[in-house]
């Protein structure tokens, strides 16, 4: 390998493990904050029902980020019966809206079905990267009364294509690397509902 190729690649590794140990953004810098509440109109009866399908969603990236299979498993398929029992009927909207709203909720569903017939942790990682970012439209358009949610990111997961998940609190704790790389990423978004 020619010296200026051998420099190349040193300083790209050097700029990748540097971006990965920079501290995570606190709370109020960068794309990540929060300005201002946003609202949360529809029943409590479903952001009742949502917040415990949140958590379910916690408990399932808890798993990935230890690398636990059986536990990641069994948080998937409690998942899955969370988010087919969403009371999407008790919100007063369009129909379009609605329709947008169900057919979000089936998506997640096909998916987590899917997600325990993985074999490999990466491909149950992948199948919680559509999860998360199905989860994240449907928080988006409905709203969670009382709740902040937290979009992360980590841009070296599935080969440097980067992957989002969500949090319900400031820290990094990636469910793509676990121990290996635990702090990798970013704060992207922050969703904070009255």
């Amino acid at each position: 390998m020619n010296h200026s190729l051998c420099v190349a690649v040193s300083a790209a590794l050097l700029v990748t493990v540097i971006s990965c140990n920079q501290p995570a953004q606190k709370e109020g810098e960068g794309a990540g904050a929060a300005t201002a509440a946003l609202q949360a109109p529809y029943s409590q009866v479903f952001y009742d029902s949502l917040q415990t399908t949140m958590q379910t969603y916690y408990q399932l990236s808890a798993a990935l980020v230890k690398a636990d299979s059986v536990t990641a498993d069994a948080a998937a398929t409690s998942l899955k019966l969370h988010v087919d029992s969403l009371p999407v009927n008790r919100l007063q909207m369009d129909s379009t809206h609605l329709s947008g709203i169900t057919g979000i909720t089936g998506s997640i569903s096909a998916e987590l079905a899917g997600f325990t017939g993985e074999k490999e942790m990466e491909g149950k990682r992948a199948s919680f990267q559509m999860v998360s970012d199905m989860l994240f439209d449907l928080v988006k358009s409905t709203g969670l009364k009382g709740q902040t949610v937290y979009r992360q990111y980590c841009p070296m997961a599935f080969d440097d294509k980067g992957a989002y998940w969500l949090s319900d609190k400031p820290e990094i704790v990636n469910p793509y690397f676990g121990d290996k790389m635990l702090h990798c990423g970013e704060t992207k978004d922050t969703l904070l509902y009255k």
